[in-house]
C-alpha cells in the first residue's frame, strides 16, 4: 500500500538516512564509545531464543539469528560452518572444538541468512527425557565462529507474550492477553517439492488467516512530519522496535543463494529493518499492505541459476509466526 508523501517529507526522510548511515553514533560525552553502523564484513551470530513445554511432555526449542550488518547477505552451507551438535554441559564451551557430525548436523537451520535480526526463525523439538544436554548450533562467518546453546533451564521458559515482546509486536503491547494468542493459520497451495527450469515463473499461492483475530490490524494513522513522530515510543512498553499488527505475508529463501531468487511482487522483509520506509513491518512508520481479497497472495518466483531451493512462506499477525517450506529444484 503506497503512501502519498510531500516533497518536504521526502526531503526530511532523506535527510534522515543520511544521518543513520553516514553518522557515527555517539554518547553526549565527547571521548564517549562511538558506535558504527556496519553495512557489511561482520559475522553471524546464531540466537537460542527460549522454549515451551508440549502437551506430550517434549519441549520446543525456538532459534534465530543476527547478523550484524545492514546490507550484506550469507550463504553457508549445511556442513563444517552451519551444523547442530548435542551435547553435554559445557562440552562445546571452547569455540575451537569441532563438533561436526553428519547425523546430528541438520536441524532444520537456514544456509541463507539475511541482514539483522531475524528471530523465532525455526524450532528444534527435544523429547521429555533431554534433561541437561545442550542444544548447540554452530555458525562460522567472515571466518568467525559462534555458538548457540540451548537448555531447558528455568530462565529461557518463555509463552506467546514473551515472543510478542522480544519482536515489538502490537506498537510493544504488554496486554497479557498476548499469553494465549493463537498464530495464524498459513496454507500454500499445491506441491510442498516441485520443479521449474531456469528463467520460468513459479506461481506461489497462499492464504493466512488470524483465528482469534488478535492483536486487532491496526496502524498509526497518516505519515509522520517530524522526527518526534517516526520513532515516537508513546504506549511502548517494549525496549524492542515495535511492529504494526496484523496479518502479512512474505516469502524468503531460507535454503539456497537468494541472488538467484526473484520475487514479483518484491516481498516484505521477513526480517527486522527498522530503518524508515524500509519495506519491513519493523520499519517507521508501520503501515502495513492490507490483506488481498480473500487473504490469498498469489506471487511469483524465478530463478536464474540451477540447484535446489528452499522457499518458506512466512505468516505473522505481528506477535506469533507461521511457516511452510516449499523445495524447488531448478533445472536448465
Amino acid at each position: 500500500m503506497s503512501q502519498p508523501v510531500s516533497r518536504g517529507t521526502f526531503a526530511f526522510v532523506l535527510l534522515l538516512l543520511a544521518i543513520f548511515v553516514l553518522a557515527p553514533c555517539t554518547t553526549p560525552g565527547g571521548d564517549a564509545q562511538t558506535r558504527f553502523m556496519y553495512l557489511r564484513g561482520q559475522s553471524i551470530h546464531p540466537a537460542f531464543e527460549g522454549w515451551w513445554p508440549n502437551d506430550d511432555g517434549s519441549f520446543t526449542l525456538w532459534f534465530g539469528y543476527m547478523n550484524s550488518n545492514w546490507e550484506e547477505e550469507f550463504d553457508v552451507p549445511m556442513g563444517a560452518d552451519n551444523y547442530f551438535s548435542i551435547a553435554e554441559p559445557n562440552a562445546l564451551d571452547d569455540l575451537e572444538l569441532d563438533a561436526f557430525d553428519a547425523a546430528t548436523a541438520d536441524h532444520g537451520q537456514p544456509t541463507h541468512f539475511y541482514p539483522r535480526r531475524n528471530p523465532f526463525l525455526f524450532t528444534v523439538e527435544v523429547p521429555a527425557d533431554f534433561g541437561e544436554q545442550e542444544v548447540v548450533w554452530t555458525l562460522t562467518s567472515h571466518g568467525r565462529t559462534n555458538r548457540a546453546f540451548a537448555t531447558l533451564s528455568a530462565d529461557y521458559r518463555m509463552d506467546p507474550q514473551v515472543m510478542s515482546t522480544e519482536v515489538g509486536g502490537a506498537f510493544g503491547s504488554l496486554d497479557d492477553r498476548l499469553r494465549t494468542n493463537i498464530p495464524p493459520d498459513l496454507n500454500v497451495d499445491g506441491a510442498m517439492q516441485r520443479t521449474v527450469k531456469v528463467g520460468e515463473p513459479l506461481t506461489l499461492t497462499a492464504s493466512a488467516v488470524d483465528p482469534d483475530d488478535f492483536p486487532p490490524r491496526s496502524d498509526r494513522g497518516k505519515p509522520p512530519e517530524n522526527l518526534d513522530e517516526f520513532y515516537s515510543t508513546a504506549g511502548v512498553g517494549s525496549s524492542v522496535v515495535s511492529s504494526a499488527p496484523g496479518v502479512r505475508l512474505s516469502w524468503i529463501v531460507f535454503r539456497g543463494p537468494a541472488r538467484h531468487a526473484t520475487f514479483e511482487p518484491v516481498q516484505m522483509k521477513a526480517w527486522m529493518d527498522t530503518r524508515v520506509w524500509g519495506n519491513s513491518p519493523w520499519s517507521p512508520p508501520y503501515i502495513l499492505p492490507e490483506p488481498p481479497p480473500g487473504n490469498r497472495w498469489t506471487n511469483t518466483v524465478t530463478f536464474d541459476h540451477p540447484g535446489e531451493y528452499t522457499l518458506r512462506a512466512v505468516a505473522s499477525d505481528g506477535a506469533r509466526f507461521t511457516y511452510e517450506n516449499v523445495t524447488v529444484q531448478v533445472t536448465r
